[in-house]
């Protein structure tokens, strides 16, 4: 099937995804997004993707897409070119004297040790607790990387142990949020079928329970999630892209559920690789799937209804 290119683009082949770009220039695929909504860069949308050039984002110079200005800061480039000249004992010594004037994190301060210290600890903890530090990671990560560069957006700190960890508000109103890390086996990304095999092995795996089980007054389990309790699922997807900015989202109702319980979500859910019809690797695309109403279930699953959670 041919194509037809806007007049005067570049060839079909200089047309790359968001999230290339954003690899390109070292910076997050929000950072990107951001650009375009700004009129900054020039797009082409086929098969419902924003696409970018390829050779506009390499030659692009600004601030908000990570590189400075021509000539904003010279004295800045000098020293970093004698850095690069100088032999790693000079630049080690350069560090330690940096380092000793700008803490990395409150945190040093708080426990009274170094961040070498706090990170040595983690290096000798065991993989329970490594698994529930990387979770966190995952929730850090989102704050960090998509929260902070949202434009329009605010952040409400939750109050008590809601079963989500992100309320988020623009002017249209609240967004409930639940950031999920993809589940790994053996010390690799785990695939969908690994968790149900009616699920496709094409597919990543995210678990959506709670990290701790319960029952209530009536004797049921209280770990797994119900339907309603958060509005968008994100997944970090570290495990498979070794990215902690990469994430996909997709709508918390459209999330497949336990057959023998249909209100409560499916404990492993399958996650597609590249953004699809169900799964984006954008927030504000989710949230405007999300405020859409659409109603349907996310797809991934080899026959029928899958095997109960």
């Amino acid at each position: 099937m041919s194509t037809n290119f806007p007049e005067g683009s570049p060839e079909s082949t200089d047309w790359i995804s968001q999230s290339e770009a954003a690899k390109l220039r070292g910076v997050t695929r929000q950072a990107i997004s951001k650009l375009i909504r700004q009129g900054r860069l020039r797009t082409f949308e086929i098969g419902g993707h924003v696409l970018v050039s390829r050779s506009e984002i390499l030659d692009f110079r600004g601030g908000a897409a990570g590189r400075p200005e021509l000539g904003e800061d010279r004295a800045l480039e000098r020293i970093v070119r004698l850095l690069d000249a100088s032999p790693p004992e000079t630049r080690l010594q350069v560090f330690q004297r940096l380092r000793s004037e700008f803490p990395i994190h409150p945190l040093e301060a708080q426990l009274g040790t170094p961040a070498e210290v706090v990170l040595e600890a983690i290096a000798r903890a065991g993989p329970l607790t490594l698994r529930g530090i990387r979770g966190v990671l995952a929730e850090s990560a989102f704050e960090v990387y998509i929260v902070k560069e949202l434009e329009g957006w605010s952040s409400h700190a939750a109050l008590g142990d809601p079963p989500y960890d992100y309320l988020l508000e623009d002017v249209t109103g609240p967004v409930k949020v639940q950031v999920k890390l993809q589940r790994m086996k053996a010390g690799r990304p785990m695939t969908a079928w690994e968790g149900y095999r009616r699920f496709s092995p094409d597919r990543l795996v995210v678990e959506t329970q709670r990290t701790r089980g319960g029952k209530d007054s009536s004797g049921g389990d209280t770990r797994p999630y119900r339907f309603g309790e958060f509005d968008i699922l994100a997944v970090a997807t570290e495990p498979s892209t070794r990215r902690w900015d990469s994430f996909m989202y997709t709508v918390a109702d459209w999330l497949i559920p336990r057959t023998e319980s249909p209100g409560q979500l499916l404990k492993f859910q399958p996650v597609a690789i590249v953004p699809d019809d169900d799964w984006t690797d954008d927030f504000e695309t989710c949230v405007a799937w999300f405020r859409s109403g659409v109603k349907k279930t996310i797809g991934g699953r080899i026959d029928g209804d899958p095997t109960s959670g």
